[in-house]
């Protein structure tokens, strides 16, 4: 087997609920931060996931709650995901089908670069690196399935 874990299905290997671990670091100001917490992927009407995010965030030794909402909806391709803020706006696509992705998200003068690697059956991770005139951040996030 290769390096990545190939996932054919997007929305059937997400669905359930999964550990989130993540560090976030400022690459100009060389501040680090972290989030623990969890991310369910329940099923939407119609098809698709929602993802629901929630724990505590930590940043210049403050922790805060922290939750975002997403929405994976059937992408184009079957087995490929169309990746929606709470809000409708379009934020990436997905693609696992190889185990790994790159997706791009332009946001006013800022870039998102996200990398997506799936290890196994019951973990997985992105690193998002964003770049623009007032961010120099890489955040790598941790999945484990729970249960």
């Amino acid at each position: 087997m290769g390096e990545f874990w190939p996932v054919p299905d997007v929305p059937a290997y997400l669905a359930g609920r999964w550990r989130v671990e993540r560090s976030v670091r400022d690459l100009a100001s060389g501040d680090e931060g972290s989030f623990a917490g969890s991310t369910v992927f329940s099923a939407l009407e119609g098809g698709g996931l929602l993802h629901f995010e929630s724990g505590a965030f930590t940043w210049r030794g403050v922790t805060r709650p922290a939750e975002r909402t997403l929405r994976f909806l059937p992408g184009t391709t079957p087995g490929t995901a169309d990746v929606r803020f709470a809000d409708g706006r379009p934020f990436h696509d997905l693609d696992l089908r190889t185990g790994r992705h790159v997706a791009d998200h332009p946001c006013a003068a800022d870039l998102y670069r996200g990398e997506f690697t799936v290890q196994d059956a019951d973990h997985w991770r992105t690193v998002w690196r964003v770049g623009g005139p007032a961010k120099d951040l890489v955040l790598t996030t941790a999945y484990a399935r729970d249960g």
